[in-house]
């Protein structure tokens, strides 16, 4: 690879938490946040907070600022200024150039309508057939098809991995996806890619995360094997859903998290099913003192989704 990548620090434990400015922070949301912050902090590791704002046309005008207020008035502090990914755009081309010269890469220029008719995987997401893939290893400039998406070769061996949480895992991702995209037609940079050159450019060494992100995980494996960097770990807990079983999120609709953050925190807390406090607390910064100390990952159930208890 001709673009040198940062080592991980693995006597370190650097944890984070990446919310997308589409909308306030809820309590979705804020399972993530206090799972990977008493994770990272439990252990005394690093935990950083960046803005994953890559999709331009998908962010609500000053919803990054409103996040980064609500946790910290929520009580959570930060080790580093939070990036953005919008301000990113140089590096993800420098990663992609080097894949592309790897020969790992390849433009594709299939339609919306073409795709309609690639057969499901085994999740009911469609699986790109390689109507576009060249001849294996060509190096194709990204020069001659700057309009063009361009998607990573994936291989027909299983990926299997062990998630903290959820446990043994193994996907196919020839059978489930195909090859994916990189980068879009319309310019902009897929959460793939960027999330995992973010991950390796903050030093992350282990990702607490929604059990919702936990089949594109193996994608995110594939790429960090390409670029020859060692993966993180990960741990993927239970999102919240709605009484109709959608995962709670901006879509559905979810409140914005309260003024008041001590019930909520503990609301939080106790979907985690963690330890019940032996005492009430008057500040956030209390409860934190106490949740940080009693933290037990191994508590989290085994579930993808539970009720939403707001």
């Amino acid at each position: 690879m001709s673009t040198p990548l940062p080592q991980r620090p693995d006597h370190v434990y650097r944890g984070r938490f990446a919310p997308s400015p589409t909308g306030p922070l809820h309590f979705g949301s804020l399972l993530a946040a206090l799972a990977s912050y008493c994770d990272a902090r439990h252990v005394g590791g690093q935990w950083l907070v960046r803005i994953e704002d890559v999709d331009g046309a998908r962010e609500v005008s000053g919803a990054a600022e409103s996040i980064l207020q609500t946790l910290y008035r929520y009580g959570f502090r930060w080790d580093a200024e939070a990036p953005r990914q919008s301000t990113r755009s140089a590096r993800y081309r420098q990663i992609l150039d080097t894949l592309i010269n790897a020969g790992l890469v390849y433009p594709c220029a299939c339609s919306r309508q073409r795709l309609q008719h690639a057969p499901l995987g085994a999740s009911g997401e469609r699986v790109y057939p390689g109507y576009c893939r060249p001849a294996s290893g060509a190096i194709i400039p990204f020069e001659s098809h700057e309009t063009a998406a361009w998607r990573l070769r994936v291989p027909e061996t299983p990926c299997r991995f062990t998630d903290l949480v959820q446990g043994e895992q193994c996907q196919n991702l020839s059978d489930e996806c195909g090859d994916f995209i990189l980068k879009r037609r319309d310019g902009f940079y897929a959460y793939h890619l960027a999330v995992v050159v973010d991950d390796i450019d903050q030093g992350i060494t282990d990702i607490v995360r929604g059990a919702d992100l936990l089949t594109l995980t193996p994608r995110h494996l594939w790429l960090y094997e390409c670029l020859g960097h060692p993966p993180p770990s990960y741990s993927h807990i239970p999102v919240a859903a709605t009484p109709e079983g959608q995962k709670l999120s901006k879509q559905t609709r979810a409140p914005a998290l309260p003024e008041n953050p001590l019930p909520t925190l503990l609301a939080a807390w106790r979907f985690l099913a963690q330890a019940q406090p032996p005492q009430s607390f008057s500040t956030p910064d209390a409860f934190w003192n106490w949740a940080i100390t009693h933290w037990n990952p191994n508590a989290i159930p085994r579930v993808i989704s539970l009720p939403a208890p707001l």
